[in-house]
């Protein structure tokens, strides 16, 4: 486990060219002071890897600071050519990444292994 501010850790995990991250115990008062995007990119940085699977299921519901944060680290990743992919997002907020139209970016999947694969997800045309 890594600490990024008191009590909010990221559980990184690395995978074959690809890095897994978990975020524990970061909640949505909190959520606002941290700079999850900079926490994330140098600990891609210093693995040398541009493939995240973040999984979401244990971070606060979505709020703008927070998909604003996973954009700006999405953008950086595919900068670099990398691919990001989230997992373990709850109903609801796939249902707002939805309605925000960011799902073709923020593409939530059920497991890591599912999103490492790019599986198990079916996207409708809009």
């Amino acid at each position: 486990m890594l600490t990024i501010a008191p009590g909010v850790e990221l559980d990184v995990q690395r995978g074959p060219n690809w890095l897994l991250v978990r975020i524990d115990n970061l909640d949505a008062v909190r959520c606002e002071s941290i700079p999850l995007a900079d926490e994330i990119w140098e600990l891609l940085q210093r693995h040398f890897i541009w493939r995240l699977v973040l999984d979401m299921g244990r971070s606060p519901a979505l709020n703008r600071h927070l998909i604003n944060e996973l954009l700006d680290l999405h953008r950086r990743i595919t900068a670099k050519g990398g691919v990001m992919r989230i997992c373990h997002v709850s109903p609801r907020d796939a249902r707002v990444l939805t309605s925000l139209r960011l799902d073709d970016r923020l593409t939530p999947y059920s497991s890591w292994e599912e999103a490492v694969r790019g599986s198990g997800n079916v996207r409708k045309p809009r």
